[in-house]
Parts: structure tokens; sequence; C-alpha cells
């Protein structure tokens, strides 16, 4: 199951157009599989994160918002997110 479910969260987030933020992300991997703890979840993004298969950035910790996007979304140019 643990397999699976990561393999369902790495195709929903290279999938998107952008970034999502933990909740679409939520959204859209309850649509295959259904009763997605919401920290189950997060814990398999990080854990992709930390296997370097997708990229995030904690954007506001009032309100403890992650977003996540593919791997490859961003070109980068000396350094800098074009």
């Amino acid at each position: 199951m643990k397999e699976e479910s990561s393999k369902i969260v790495l195709k929903v987030i290279n999938a998107a157009e952008g970034p999502l933020e933990t909740k679409e992300v939520e959204e859209r991997v309850n649509k295959p599989v259904k009763n997605v703890k919401r920290t189950k979840l997060f814990y398999r993004l990080n854990n992709l994160r930390a296997e370097g298969l997708i990229k995030a950035r904690f954007v506001d910790p009032r309100k403890g918002v992650w977003i996540w996007w593919k791997k490859n979304a961003f070109k980068v140019l000396c350094g800098l997110i074009l």
C-alpha cells in the first residue's frame, strides 16, 4: 500500500501544471484513493522530497502551508529560479 500511494502522489505532482499546496494534492489524491489521511499524505510527500523525486517549499509558517512541484518544473539560471 505504501508504494502504491507514493506512486499516486508522484503521479499527481508530475501531472500538475504548476506548484500545488498540500490541500490541493490531498484533493487530487483522494479521487483515485479514498480516505487518505492528511498526516500520511504529508509523510509520503516528505519521503518523495527526501528521495529527490519532487521539490517543496514551506511558505507560510502561520498556517503551515507547503507547496510541492515536480523535480524539473523550473529552469535555474545562474542560481536564480526563472
